[in-house]
């Protein structure tokens, strides 16, 4: 296939009437239209306004999708314990199911092609499932929680350790290394040094395996942690090897400066999720300082409940303009820095290779948007353009391994309408409050 429009290579190359060529899950060219054309004059053909590469949603809850709204101003721990925990543990296989499903077409509908997706404690084998027939690029992970969890999600430590190697087993590389496994403790709250240590361990057994966790969103978060261990979060964490190349640590909104000094030193990903802080009056994460010191920092939505989109173009805005006014700094942030977050930092955080941009001999996880509305006239800037007036519902053709996921704006393969009308059904009979 031969998709024609204004290419976004990635956040310094822009090809104005430029093209990208598909063969099988590979990009074989980026260039000028007419030369792509001539190169390649029987191809199938494709045209958008905006090509650009897939974002990676680099912190998201896909299984939350049914719990949209339902814990409106609250703080985190009151909104997890008390609204979306009890919520998870009432999910059975087919809500399981249809959770994950209506999450990830909601992300592939918004051009999200990749995701770092924080499951549950029950029923995760349902989402892989669902990430593998629907076609999103992902790194999942059964949640683990063995301490000071609700009823119907607290599990036994060897329990949960061991069914996370099950899933590991099962799922870790298949459809072409498309879906590979994090061990997912949910946070040092919920879960015990015992099983803090067994993710370590179990991530170092596989190969290309990595570990997915929560950190220091919320102050009342890090009193608990430090009054359980003695150490503030990060360090706790990176005193029971949760920290490196290989750990995605979601949030990091409340570090201080000998913690950021661990992040920077073992090379430990955060992401930054603007919309869940804001929302769940979480604080604003240290952004630029990470970023100075050489952190790896990508972008996330966190769950519906607590943002309550998976818009990653709503992200990169409220990424952008948090910063600036915490900084009172017009330039903390800029297009650029947001747009790289977005695809190739997330795509360093989840351990795909060759994703994030669009070359030659990447994979052509590639997505289409169209200018045709009054907020994109006029376009002076591309990229300013993506991350401060684009919205999700832009997005109209989402590819991803080369395979094509939405086009024209409609799903590919997917009963959307069935599927939203039954993720409306189940989601009724869910109990929204305490």
């Amino acid at each position: 296939m031969l998709i024609a429009g204004t290419v976004v290579v990635d956040a310094e190359t822009i090809i104005q009437d430029g093209a990208v060529v598909v063969e099988g899950d590979q990009i074989v060219a980026v260039g000028p239209r007419t030369e792509c054309l001539d190169r390649y004059p029987d191809h199938e053909r494709h045209t958008c306004d905006i090509v650009a590469p897939g974002t990676v949603g680099a912190h998201v809850h896909s299984v939350q999708s049914l719990g949209r709204g339902i814990a409106d101003d609250t703080e985190l721990l009151e909104w997890l314990f008390e609204y979306v925990l009890p919520m998870e543990a009432e999910l059975d296989p087919e809500a399981m199911r249809v959770a994950a499903e209506l999450g990830y077409l909601e992300l592939l509908e918004s051009g999200t092609t990749t995701c770092i997706d924080h499951l549950s404690v029950r029923h995760a084998e349902e989402a892989f499932e669902a990430a593998r027939e629907m076609g999103i690029r992902a790194r999942l992970g059964k949640v683990m929680m063995d301490t000071e969890s609700p009823s119907g999600l607290l599990e036994d430590t060897d329990e949960a350790l061991a069914e996370s190697e099950r899933l590991i087993r099962r799922y870790h590389g298949v459809d072409g290394g498309r879906i590979q496994y994090a061990v997912t403790p949910r946070f040092a709250v919920s879960c015990t040094e015992e099983c803090l240590r067994g993710a370590r361990r179990l991530a170092d057994s596989y190969d290309g395996v990595r570990i997915h966790t929560h950190a220091s969103e919320n102050r009342g978060e890090i009193a608990a942690v430090e009054e359980r261990t003695g150490l503030r979060n990060v360090h706790w964490l990176h005193e029971v090897g949760l920290t490196g190349e290989d750990v995605v640590l979601a949030h990091c909104v409340w570090t201080d400066e000998s913690e950021r000094e661990v992040l920077a030193e073992t090379g430990t990903n955060v992401t930054y999720c603007p919309s869940s802080n804001m929302k769940l009056a979480s604080g604003v994460a240290p952004i630029t300082d990470y970023l100075d010191r050489g952190i790896n920092v990508a972008l996330g939505n966190d769950g519906p409940p607590c943002n309550n989109t998976l818009d990653p173009f709503t992200e990169m805005r409220q990424a952008s303009l948090l910063q600036k006014v915490e900084a009172l700094e017009p330039r903390a942030l800029p297009a650029e820095t947001v747009f790289e977050m977005a695809t190739m930092n997330g795509a360093t955080a989840a351990g795909f290779d060759r994703v994030g941009k669009l070359r030659e001999g990447w994979k052509a996880d590639i997505i289409g948007l169209r200018t045709d509305r009054t907020r994109a006239t006029p376009i002076h800037d591309v990229l300013s353009h993506l991350v401060f007036a684009a919205h999700g519902d832009d997005v109209t053709f989402t590819m991803v391994d080369g395979e094509v996921r939405l086009r024209d704006g409609e799903a590919v393969g997917i009963d959307a309408e069935r599927l939203r009308a039954r993720a409306a059904e189940i989601a009724s009979g869910l109990e929204a409050a305490p």
